[in-house]
């Protein structure tokens, strides 16, 4: 009796260790649409009773690409494409190889790349960029939606099996076709030296899908590596749109590097190095999948899946303010140039943030806020 007692006793610990281990990354995946499902509580407690500014029938509601019904993807499509077809206001003499509105949002990156990337302005930047997109995409373009924006955590392992590059119609097109015997794509390093991008699985022109070169043409380019295109790359240089998926740097957007990043950061300096860390960050991470057009910071909004991109790194910063809105919402840190070179000013709520001829100039406590001034937006 006692050893069948013993057997009896041992039968639970044996059906333990033969399970299956709990998935880290399904359990980051859960925590991060947990800490999402308590950001939008107290966002829409924050607003429930307005009257006036952004109320709760005034939000724009922006979803996962994939989310959204094939109908919705080709309204967006083609509202880009339409962006492409009008003519843009950049002076000539400024940007010579400008030619549309769409350029129109290039050049604002273009000129503003050393004062809102690694520092203070970033994320109140990047914000109301998108917001003006949005904007252009709904009152000049006529689409009715909101901006919707790519988690790359569904498909870390392997991007080329989602919804937003799969190639399909419904997509913002593929990969780009293979071609071998490249070279490496080198980076400058703020301290000097360089740092190589391997080749990966695609480097050609878009092979299927929206935006393949019968559709689309990127004007401006390269600036951010060699060789630049004509006029340090502001001049007008029309071909192809590239991409180059690289498996290596899709993983370090998983759902563990995002949940660290949420549950990790105690305040914003914290949030903005742990988002822009090499090679972990996740900001970082999204761009440098995709390669090429991406690896150039000066240019990457040339690529429409940027805008998806950053509809993303907002996104994650909005459900980190939206866990304790009062305090986290218009904190600054760093400074008003990238990775401080050449040494500046800490950034504050008065610095004022420029857009180029997309905007009049901001100050940036206009910017940090999602419900707030010209911003009314929740993330699904």
């Amino acid at each position: 009796m006692k050893v069948l007692s013993l057997i009896v006793g041992l039968l639970p610990l044996a059906a333990v260790t033969g399970a299956h281990p709990a998935d880290p990354e399904d359990i980051a995946a859960k925590r991060v649409l947990k800490l999402q499902d308590q950001y939008q509580k107290n966002v829409l407690k924050t607003i429930k009773d307005r009257r006036t500014g952004c109320t709760p029938d005034k939000l724009l509601r922006r979803k996962e690409w994939g989310d959204l019904s094939k109908k919705d993807r080709l309204s967006y499509i083609n509202a880009v494409y339409c962006l492409a077809s009008k003519p843009g206001t950049t002076p000539h003499s400024q940007v010579p190889g400008a030619r549309t509105l769409f350029d129109d949002f290039v050049v604002s990156h273009i000129q503003q790349k050393p004062f809102v990337h690694a520092d203070g302005l970033f994320l109140g930047y990047h914000r109301y960029f998108l917001h003006l997109y949005e904007k252009a995409l709904r009152e000049v373009c006529g689409y009715k939606g909101a901006q919707p924006y790519w988690d790359w955590t569904l498909n870390y392992e392997d991007p080329r099996n989602s919804t937003v590059l799969d190639g399909s119609p419904w997509s913002l097109g593929s990969n780009g076709v293979f071609v071998p015997n490249r070279d490496p794509i080198q980076l400058p390093l703020p301290g000097g030296g360089f740092v190589d991008f391997p080749p990966a699985t695609g480097g050609g022109c878009i092979a299927s899908g929206p935006f393949t070169a019968d559709k689309w043409q990127i004007n401006l380019g390269p600036i951010g590596y060699a060789p630049q295109g004509p006029q340090g790359g502001l001049g007008y240089n029309p071909r192809c749109l590239t991409r180059d998926i690289s498996l290596f740097w899709s993983n370090v957007t998983r759902p563990t590097a995002v949940a660290a990043l949420l549950d990790g950061a105690v305040d914003i300096a914290a949030f903005n190095a742990a988002l822009d860390s090499v090679p972990n960050g996740v900001h970082g991470g999204g761009h440098f999948q995709l390669g090429t057009v991406q690896l150039d910071v000066f240019c990457s909004p040339s690529d429409p899946i940027f805008w998806l991109h950053h509809a993303q790194i907002d996104r994650l910063w909005a459900i980190w303010q939206g866990q304790a809105l009062s305090s986290r919402t218009y904190p600054v840190a760093g400074t008003v140039t990238e990775f401080n070179v050449p040494p500046s000013e800490n950034a504050t709520l008065n610095t004022i943030v420029n857009f180029g001829v997309i905007s009049p100039s901001k100050p940036l406590r206009k910017l940090v806020s999602q419900i707030d001034e010209d911003l009314c937006v929740l993330y699904e």
